[in-house]
């Protein structure tokens, strides 16, 4: 093997290096005094309280443009907990098609499969990087979806491919696309989030936002298995209303939700969900521009039109880094991943545990694209670095 000499630091370090795919980075400008008006000490169901989680519904909805006629309520146990209490509360009145691409989609069709046990579904899967073939969907069935992969970089582009006339349910999980993505609410029934994503907010909390269709399907069916306490969104063959105006399910962090307001009234006061999606889009167009000149990395969304502009993920396309075998190519995926992390430059920017070995950078509206501009020079160092440890380019 040639000898190869170690690449010399770039100049600029990000001013946040501060990457991860969540919890995520903090608006720009952020300080613990934000906090100040955190309602410390006092039970999440005393007026003033309640006052606040009712006001992060509202600004929500606001923000997003939902339809007057959804409700949206504060739910436990961050997204996860959001897609579950839909998937165990509506599904099984009809046949389900999951879409699996990455891994958050595929713990759904487990969901579906192993633990629901419903007969009648069908996974149509793809690799990571890719999309299921949208025109196989069957929208007589509920549809059970990712809006965004989290841990692949593949969006799902648009809604025009949603029936108009379906009589399913289309259950989208949008924890990495909400606040980033313009979500076409006429095509879709459940949207879920969390708190910890585009607008930097703290894990925990996740937010349900049902359509007047899902409605009628919580209060018409009653599933076959017992549902916890947790998962409940009906009394009696009714709407809990309260559940919707915030009288949540089990206690909440008031200071999260002091946090969640924050990160609201910031996204407001730069212009909205028009502003919000621009930053994000402005960081994945610095990244794609840096690919495009560049013969060490690659998008693993291989087909621009899908491309995530929250979860940006990238295999290293490096000849050298091609011709490991698959442990090969994750420990070294891991050295670049660590160097980065021991020069303060980027933290967290692993590819996921269960995707193909290479980087993700997150690219959600808190994140400042020169802090990204700041930082794609350094995954160049980093990867040379790797190979001239290796004797190898």
């Amino acid at each position: 093997m040639m000898d190869i000499s170690v690449p010399a630091k770039p100049a600029v370090r990000p001013a946040n290096p501060n990457f991860s795919s969540g919890p995520c980075a903090k608006r720009p400008g952020y300080a613990l005094e934000a906090l100040s008006g955190a309602l410390l000490g006092r039970s999440h169901r005393a007026k003033e309280p309640k006052a606040k989680l009712a006001e992060i519904i509202t600004r929500s909805r606001a923000i997003l443009g939902l339809p007057a006629d959804w409700r949206l309520g504060i739910v436990p146990a961050s997204d996860t907990g959001a897609v579950e209490m839909a998937l165990w509360s509506m599904l099984g009145a009809r046949p389900v098609d999951v879409l699996a691409f990455e891994s958050f989609s595929e713990a759904w069709a487990t969901d579906v499969i192993k633990q629901l046990k419903l007969a009648d579904a069908r996974v149509l899967a793809a690799p990571y990087g890719q999309l299921p073939d949208l025109a196989a969907v069957d929208f007589s069935h509920d549809v059970v979806l990712a809006w965004n992969g989290t841990t692949s970089g593949a969006r799902i582009p648009n809604g025009d491919w949603i029936a108009d006339d379906r009589t399913g349910l289309v259950i989208a999980d949008a924890t990495s696309a909400a606040f980033a993505m313009d979500l076409p609410f006429a095509k879709l029934d459940v949207v879920t989030w969390s708190w910890q994503k585009v607008l930097g907010g703290e894990a925990a909390h996740g937010m349900l936002a049902l359509s007047p269709r899902a409605v009628e399907r919580l209060t018409t069916y009653k599933p076959a298995w017992p549902l916890p306490k947790i998962f409940r969104m009906t009394s009696g063959g009714k709407l809990t209303e309260g559940l919707f105006i915030g009288e949540t399910i089990n206690t909440p962090s008031m200071l999260a939700a002091e946090d969640a307001l924050d990160g609201l009234r910031w996204a407001e006061g730069i212009g909205g969900l028009p502003a919000l999606i621009a930053r994000s889009e402005a960081n994945l167009a610095a990244v794609a521009s840096w690919v495009a000149a560049n013969d060490r990395v690659a998008f693993l969304a291989t087909d621009p039109a899908i491309r995530s502009c929250t979860s940006i993920c990238l295999t290293i396309a490096a000849p050298w880094f091609a011709a490991r075998d698959a442990e090969g190519k994750a420990k070294a995926a891991k050295r670049i991943a660590a160097l980065l992390e021991a020069e303060g430059v980027a933290y967290d920017i692993a590819a996921y545990r269960d995707a193909p070995p290479g980087l993700r950078i997150w690219g959600g509206a808190t994140v400042e694209t020169a802090n990204i501009e700041a930082l794609l020079p350094w995954i160049d160092w980093a990867i040379d670095r790797v190979a001239a440890e290796a004797g190898a380019r």
